[in-house]
């Protein structure tokens, strides 16, 4: 197939090398130079702008940060598509901005699939991320081939915006389990029990998950580079509130968690992990690092 793409950052780049590797005509539009480049070594080839991406395709994907760049990016691209494309965007954003494009592709003759993903940017190059879908069956179908190439784990949930709340329905209990290690961590610490003795035991006990293992290998080496970024956790609070909002639903845990992971930007913590959430409990709760065992 001929494979339109905007957006080749951390998860899209790895998402669409498995387009290339499985061997599919990828032609990508990205604004980043660098980003461009690992485009490029991936197999796939350049294109100008969103629109010279979308002609002649028979799909289109996109993977961008934010409301505001999928707004800007998706008009463009559909001046550019071919009625009876298949549009496909894999962005965290906001019902209320995917219903908008919804519209555009349909006044387009496109049709559009919400196809956002969870998982790591390691679990994307594994092709192991799992994806949320929604919009009409049929575009779903169609596109399922596609979708599976970076992950078998596809989850169709309805015919509109059902993708779009799913995906924040599981970023909430996302943060939720980050400030909820976070604590447990500062509690255990502050009772003399050894870091590694802590994260081991969480890791093994009937309360793990993969994503307290994949988080508790990282807290064993104080890692906090940027797998999804606690800058990148506060947009999506943001979303996750707004749609408790609209929706009338009340989320007083996902707005402490917000404000718990305010504490970390404010404190510089931005660019860094959001299990960085650790550095805010152990701020708040005077505790220094607790790497070895504890001094009699």
């Amino acid at each position: 197939m001929n494979i339109g793409w905007i957006g080749a950052g951390k998860m899209g780049l790895p998402m669409m090398a498995s387009l290339t590797a499985a061997g599919h005509a990828v032609r990508v539009f990205e604004p980043a130079p660098a980003a461009r480049l690992r485009a490029g070594e991936a197999g796939a080839t350049i294109g100008q702008d969103p629109a010279s991406v979308a002609t002649h395709a028979d799909a289109v994907v996109t993977s961008l940060p934010d409301d505001d760049t999928l707004l800007a990016v998706a008009p463009a691209m559909l001046a550019g598509a071919p009625a009876g494309m298949l549009y496909i965007d894999t962005s965290t954003v906001s019902p209320q901005a995917s219903a908008r494009v919804a519209l555009a592709a349909e006044a387009s003759g496109v049709r559009y699939l919400r196809a956002p993903v969870s998982g790591t940017p390691v679990q994307a190059q594994q092709r192991a991320l799992t994806s949320i879908v929604s919009g009409p069956r049929d575009a779903f179908e169609a596109a399922r081939p596609l979708i599976s190439l970076w992950g078998a784990n596809v989850c169709y949930v309805g015919a509109k915006e059902q993708a779009r709340t799913m995906k924040l329905v599981l970023n909430l209990m996302v943060g939720a389990t980050a400030a909820m290690m976070a604590e447990a961590l500062a509690l255990g610490s502050k009772g003399g029990i050894a870091w590694n003795d802590l994260l081991d035991v969480m890791a093994s006990s009937a309360l793990a998950s993969p994503l307290v293992k994949v988080k508790a290998s990282q807290l064993a080496r104080r890692d906090f580079s940027p797998l999804f970024s606690c800058a990148q956790m506060a947009k999506d609070l943001r979303l996750i509130l707004a749609a408790g909002g609209d929706a009338g639903v009340p989320l007083p845990l996902a707005a402490l968690v917000s404000q718990l992971n305010a504490i970390s930007l404010a404190h510089g913590h931005g660019d860094e992990d959001y299990i960085a959430s650790v550095l805010t409990a152990e701020l708040l709760a005077g505790t220094a690092p607790l790497l070895t065992e504890p001094t009699p």
